[in-house]
């Protein structure tokens, strides 16, 4: 299937020390921007840990990903600068795949995967193939398979408790992957857990 989005953005924000609860209510009051922009379809605030902080976003195309790079979330970032130890990290993804569906959800899963060169096709259609799986997953609320810049590629998915996730993880897709893509491998796998803060998810 075609997926609803094809454009993608993950950014990483470290917190300044003391900082923490001022960033989180930054990112949490930055729902109300992102309900603005029509082409941001998909949004989520995420904390990591106790400093370190997230947002994932996808978009309909490159117009989309543009207006929200040019919009209120990055200003207010900017202008708030103080809250953070460091400028943020944006990464530019390419969304192969995607589940979309309305719902509560407060967990977030990133799974990032250095990949040889050699084999980034395979790992993309391993990727694109897992829309099926998910789609059978109902606490699996929202699933994006991406591809970084660097030519990492990946999953990012939210669910509506720990639970949810748990029975993700437990799953055919890692199954699949721990059975035939570790000769795909450049490096090791990096998982991250996350709150989601806050959130926007349009299905129409």
């Amino acid at each position: 299937m075609t997926p609803t989005t094809t454009r993608g953005l993950f950014a990483t924000l470290e917190a300044a020390p003391g900082k923490e609860d001022e960033l989180e209510q930054l990112l949490v009051a930055a729902q109300s921007i992102v309900e603005a922009e029509p082409k941001t379809t998909s949004w989520f605030a995420l904390r990591f840990g106790r400093g370190e902080y997230g947002i994932f976003d996808a978009f309909p195309d490159d117009a989309g990903r543009d207006a929200h790079l040019n919009g209120g979330v990055v200003a207010a970032l900017q202008d708030h600068a103080e809250l953070l130890d460091d400028e943020p990290h944006i990464e530019k993804v390419d969304v192969l795949a995607d589940k979309i569906t309305s719902g509560e959800v407060t967990k977030g899963l990133l799974l990032r995967l250095p990949i040889k060169e050699s084999h980034r096709d395979d790992a993309a259609e391993f990727l694109r193939n897992g829309e099926s799986v998910v789609a059978e997953e109902p606490a699996t609320t929202n699933w994006f398979a991406i591809r970084f810049e660097d030519g990492d590629h990946g999953v990012f998915d939210v669910f509506p408790n720990p639970k949810g996730r748990r029975a993700h993880l437990m799953g055919k897709i890692p199954q699949q992957l721990a059975a035939h893509g570790l000769p795909w491998l450049a490096g090791l796998p990096h998982m991250s857990f996350a709150d989601v803060l806050a959130d926007k998810i349009s299905t129409s």
